[in-house]
């Protein structure tokens, strides 16, 4: 069997709120959660969790979602109505701009838990 990328689990205060953000942010049907989880599930079958950890301050994370150029216009357009601080790197260098590095889009934010999100056109590789 070759290796393939299952599950991750994203610590958050709130994980109702943190995957209803993920869910509508990138166009994701509700997925069958238990016990402390709350989950979405991508196209590719890869699960997240979210979990409220027990720990007082959460670390921040990042995490990458390459997505086509279709969802990436509308998921950037629920950034801005919402408010969203983004920009062009991932150090907020570039604040309220995107990028078109790597021969696509891009375009960082942070999620309602305060981890760094990226969502890409192309990959990188």
């Amino acid at each position: 069997m070759p290796v393939t990328f299952n599950h991750t689990i994203i610590p958050c205060q709130d994980r109702e709120a943190t995957a209803r953000f993920y869910r509508e942010l990138f166009e994701l049907p509700e997925a069958p959660s238990w016990g402390p989880f709350t989950n979405i599930q991508m196209s590719d079958g890869v699960l997240i969790q979210f979990a409220e950890p027990p720990l007082a301050e959460i670390q921040l994370h990042h995490y990458a979602f390459l997505v086509d150029d279709e969802l990436f216009d509308r998921a950037f357009q629920r950034l801005v109505d919402q408010g969203v601080a983004y920009a062009a790197d991932p150090f907020f260098k570039r604040p309220g701009q995107t990028n078109t590095e790597h021969g696509g889009r891009g375009v960082y934010f942070l999620d309602p838990a305060g981890h760094g999100l990226e969502m890409i056109t192309r990959p990188y590789l």
